[in-house]
């Protein structure tokens, strides 16, 4: 197994890459099914929280997310967090253009940051937790994600995951793949690829449903599921 790239170099990548996450008709296309992942959170967040005044955009990117949340929830007050200077100025002019009532940005690392607790009605975390390492690293992360929330509200996750069977993710890695041959060639398929050796450690929905549950999660719901990418919330008593 490669040796992983560090927060440093995973920074630097993604100030490069600013353009590329801008693009909210195509999305991440090497994310399969994001685009319906992404609408479905939104609809899910409008129906379960639909007097929400509070988002927190957590690996916010360009503000994919957050622009789709505002669209079925609009006036929301957005925090946007993010390793990326370069992607956090590109999110905080979008969501205000979008119709956000304010937004503030954190250039910080989740494991580290700290957050206000019983301060957020939506929690959106967008293919970001498969760059957390350790079972001490995810167990932190959930719970300060709970923490974070007010009583009634949720937290969203879109991710690469993994399947606990091996049969499974050999399967399923073989199939991601193909997918991405038949979207973008050889080339392409090995630079995702490559990408994922390189800085991604995912957990599996299963694994991460256990988390949330130990940390205190009330309700935990899978939105949609294909291959090795996920859409699941949990919610706040």
């Amino acid at each position: 197994m490669p040796e992983k790239s560090t927060v440093d170099q995973i920074r630097a990548r993604f100030d490069a890459d600013v353009e590329r996450f801008s693009d909210l008709s195509l999305g991440n296309p090497a994310q399969v099914d994001q685009k319906l992942s992404l609408e479905l959170i939104a609809s899910a967040a409008a129906a379960l929280t639909p007097d929400a005044r509070t988002l927190l955009d957590v690996g916010c990117g360009a503000g994919n997310y957050s622009l789709t949340i505002l669209s079925a929830l609009p006036n929301l007050d957005v925090t946007l967090l993010d390793l990326s200077r370069p992607m956090l100025d590109r999110a905080a002019e979008r969501v205000i253009s979008w119709g956000a009532r304010s937004q503030q940005t954190l250039q910080a690392d989740i494991r580290e940051v700290e957050i206000r607790h019983d301060s957020y009605d939506v929690i959106v975390a967008g293919a970001v937790l498969h760059h957390l390492r350790t079972d001490a690293e995810w167990e932190t992360v959930y719970a300060k994600l709970y923490a974070a929330l007010r009583p009634g509200g949720w937290l969203y996750v879109y991710d690469l995951v993994e399947q606990e069977t091996p049969a499974l993710q050999t399967l399923m890695a073989r199939r991601y793949a193909e997918y991405l041959t038949g979207i973008g060639g050889e080339e392409y398929r090995e630079k995702v690829l490559g990408w994922i050796d390189m800085e991604d450690t995912p957990r599996s929905l299963t694994y991460q449903v256990r988390v949330m549950r130990q940390v205190g999660f009330a309700t935990i719901e899978v939105l949609h599921k294909v291959l090795g990418f996920a859409a699941f919330c949990g919610g706040k008593a």
